[in-house]
């Protein structure tokens, strides 16, 4: 990752409400890159102002946790906008499909946004009812992606 993209996702980070963010690239690539906001967040001096091209704005609010919904399923949410990916790779398996029991924490799929693979994972246990997204297809930020039916 150059300094320019670095930079960059900083920045989006520090607009954001997000808690974590992780960024994890190929194997071919190496990189690794974990960011955490603390509890007491600590005044940051800017090394030096850079100009960037004006960057979708982050959402002002931190994505609503997971809801359950009237049929009892609960609602695995998207946190970002970018593009839906059940597998790692085209030529592997699907993370998850419909009728597979999960545990919390348990990668279901990645999503692209700005050319970084994030894997989401699962906020719940149980058992995959429904997948809402097709691979490649674009997803919005809060868009129910799965219907779980917790255990």
């Amino acid at each position: 990752m150059n300094e320019g993209k670095l930079r960059k996702l900083l920045e989006l980070f520090s607009d954001s409400d997000l808690e974590e963010i992780e960024v994890q690239h190929s194997f071919w690539h190496g990189t690794r890159i974990r960011l955490t906001r603390s509890r007491a967040p600590s005044p940051v001096a800017p090394a030096a102002p850079m100009p960037i091209a004006p960057a979708p704005t982050a959402p002002t609010a931190e994505p609503a946790p997971a809801e359950k919904t009237d049929d009892g399923l609960h609602e695995v949410l998207s946190p970002m906008v970018g593009t839906f990916y059940r597998a790692a790779s085209p030529e592997a398996d699907p993370f998850v499909s419909e009728g597979d029991r999960i545990e919390s924490g348990q990668t279901v799929c990645i999503i692209e946004a700005m050319k970084i693979m994030n894997e989401i994972p699962a906020d719940v246990q149980g058992e995959v009812v429904e997948i809402l997204v097709g691979d490649g297809q674009p997803v919005e930020y809060n868009q129910t992606l799965f219907k779980i039916r917790p255990s």
